[in-house]
């Protein structure tokens, strides 16, 4: 029995009225979750992070906190996929917004980016990025937790453009 893991990383950014930037995913489940993604070999977390932000929102960012650090594990839907052990950060833009903000930058794996509230998170949302909008709501940090994978339903593209 073989039993895999993926390192990957993930960022809260707020703007300046409190909302956080989420991505929607292009594929599979169209999941909204936090900017981020895996963690390359020799790559710290810290510089996945940043890196990860850019390619897809093609915002600098620095990050100033460990919000948590979080495994998550379960099936996806049947599927067997390997469990995730994110680093979940605050992050803190580089400059100001200008123009608007976030640009989609990655549209083979993110079909929109968008600012929410947090008390009004659109769905369906990762278990991951739920719990840690929480977590860092709530004033956490450096919080050590295991989540399971939400079993999602299939998504249509009838109810994506809906």
């Amino acid at each position: 029995m073989s039993y895999e893991v993926t390192s990957a990383v993930a960022a809260i950014i707020e703007d300046a009225a409190g909302r956080v930037l989420l991505c929607q995913q292009a594929g599979g489940h169209q999941l909204w979750g936090l900017p981020g993604g895996r963690v390359r070999a020799a790559e710290s977390p810290v510089h996945a992070a940043v890196r990860d932000i850019f390619e897809e929102t093609g915002l600098q960012a620095e990050m100033v906190e460990l919000v948590g650090m979080y495994e998550v594990t379960g099936d996806g839907c049947g599927e067997a996929v390997p469990d995730l052990f994110v680093h979940v950060f605050r992050g803190r833009l580089e400059g100001r917004l200008e123009g608007g903000g976030p640009a989609l930058n990655a549209p083979g794996r993110i079909s929109r980016l968008a600012w929410h509230d947090p008390a009004s998170l659109p769905e369906p949302l990762t278990a991951t990025t739920r719990t840690a909008i929480a977590d860092a709501g709530a004033g956490r940090s450096g919080v050590i937790r295991q989540i399971k994978r939400d079993v999602l339903r299939e998504v249509t593209r009838e109810a994506v453009d809906a």
